[in-house]
C-alpha cells in the first residue's frame, strides 16, 4: 500500500511539473506577445490555493491534479472593453495566436531536452561492458574473445557501457574486419587488441543484437531457479506455482538455468507443460498451461507470469556514466530504443 501511495504522489508531481511548463510556455508568450493573461492555473476545479499577482494575474492551484489552463483575455468569450482590445487574445496577428498556443508543447520539448541533459551531467547508474557467454567457433570465439573480458574500446573509440559498446559494433555493418580492445580482471594494465573477421557477419539490426550475432552476451547475474514473484490471476498461479518454489525439471527433464525454463514456456502457448518444483523440501508435480501473445509475424509464444531470483550486480561493474556539460547535450539523442 505504501508503495502505491508513493507510485501515485510521484506520479502527480511529475504530472504536475509537466504541465505547470506546459502552460508557462502558453503564459510566457502571451504576455511577450502583449495579450493580457487573467489566470494561470494548475490544476482543475477547485481552487486550493490562490494569489493576484503585481501583474493582475490569478496563479492558482487547483483540486484536481489532471492538467491546467491559462484564460487569456478574449472577446469571444467575455465582453472587452474597446480601449482593452489591443490586450485581447482574438485580436492580436495570426502569427501571435500561433505562436502562443504552440509555445505549450514546445516548452515541454525544450524541458524534456534539459531534463536529460541534467541526468546525464549528474550522472546515471551503469554496469561496464564485461562479456558473459561466447559462443564457441562464432565470430568473436575467433578472434579470442573471452568470457569475463571487459570491451575498452571499438576501433579507438571508448566503450564505457553497452550502449557505446553497440554503437561501435553497428558502425561496422559492411566492414571486412574491426578492432576491439579487451581487459581483463586477471590482467589488470594489461589491454589486449582483438581484430575480428566480419567478412562472414550478416545480420538485420531490426531484428538481431549485432553482439549475438558477433557470438557473445552481456555479464548479467546469475538467474537462480527459485520464484521470487507470481502474478495473481497467471498461468503460473493457476497451476498452482507460488514463490519461494524452485523448478527442478520441466517436461520430466532436469533443467538447471533459467532460460531451459524460459524456452519451454514460449513454446508451449496454450499446451499443457509438466513442471517438477522443490517446495519446502519436498517435490511437487504440477502442469502449467502457459497463456498466449500473438507477435509482429502472426506466431504465438507462451508466458506464464513467474519471475525468478536474480542475483546481485558484482559492486566492481557498476559505476555512475557522467558526461560534461558539452558530451551531455548529444545524449538524448543518441540513446537507442532498445
Amino acid at each position: 500500500m505504501t508503495e502505491l501511495l508513493w507510485n501515485l504522489a510521484s506520479f502527480i508531481v511529475a504530472l504536475g511539473i509537466l504541465v505547470a511548463v506546459h502552460e508557462y510556455g502558453h503564459f510566457w508568450v502571451a504576455r511577450r506577445c502583449g495579450v493580457y493573461v487573467e489566470k494561470f492555473s494548475i490544476g482543475f476545479g477547485k481552487s486550493i490555493w490562490s494569489k493576484v499577482g503585481k501583474d493582475g494575474t490569478e496563479y492558482s492551484i487547483s483540486l484536481i491534479p489532471l492538467g491546467g489552463y491559462v484564460k487569456m483575455l478574449d472577446s469571444r468569450v467575455d465582453e472587452v472593453s474597446e480601449v482593452d482590445h489591443k490586450y485581447a487574445f482574438d485580436k492580436k496577428p495570426l502569427w501571435k495566436r500561433t505562436a502562443i498556443v504552440g509555445a505549450g508543447p514546445a516548452f515541454n520539448f525544450f524541458f524534456a531536452v534539459f531534463a536529460y541533459w541534467l541526468v546525464f551531467l549528474i550522472g546515471v547508474p551503469a554496469v561496464k561492458p564485461v562479456v558473459g557467454q561466447v559462443t564457441p567457433s562464432s565470430i568473436a570465439a575467433q578472434a579470442g574473445l573471452e568470457s569475463g573480458m571487459q570491451i575498452v574500446s571499438v576501433d579507438g573509440k571508448q566503450t564505457l557501457d553497452w550502449e557505446s559498446v553497440n554503437l561501435g559494433l553497428v558502425s561496422h555493418i559492411g566492414d571486412n574486419q574491426m578492432t576491439i580492445t579487451v581487459s581483463s580482471d586477471n590482467q589488470i594494465g594489461m589491454d589486449k587488441k582483438l581484430t575480428l573477421d566480419l567478412q562472414s557477419w550478416n545480420f538485420n539490426p531490426e531484428t538481431e543484437s549485432a553482439m549475438g550475432t558477433l557470438g557473445f552476451t552481456p555479464f548479467t547475474p546469475e538467474i537462480k531457479m527459485t520464484l521470487v514473484n507470481v502474478s495473481k490471476d497467471g498461468a503460473g498461479a493457476l497451476a498452482g506455482l507460488q514463490a519461494g518454489d524452485t523448478i527442478t525439471a520441466v517436461d520430466g527433464a532436469p533443467v538447471s538455468e533459467w532460460q531451459q525454463v524460459v524456452e519451454a514456456i514460449q513454446g508451449s502457448a496454450n499446451t499443457a507443460l509438466p513442471l517438477t518444483v522443490e517446495r519446502q523440501g519436498e517435490a511437487v508435480d504440477l502442469t502449467l498451461v502457459p497463456g498466449s501473445r500473438e507477435l509482429a509475424d502472426g506466431s504465438l509464444i507462451g508466458f506464464a507470469g513467474i519471475a525468478p531470483d536474480v542475483g546481485e550486480w558484482p559492486e566492481s561493474y557498476r559505476f555512475d556514466l557522467q558526461y560534461g556539460p558539452i558530451e551531455a547535450v548529444a545524449k538524448p539523442s543518441l540513446r537507442p530504443d532498445k
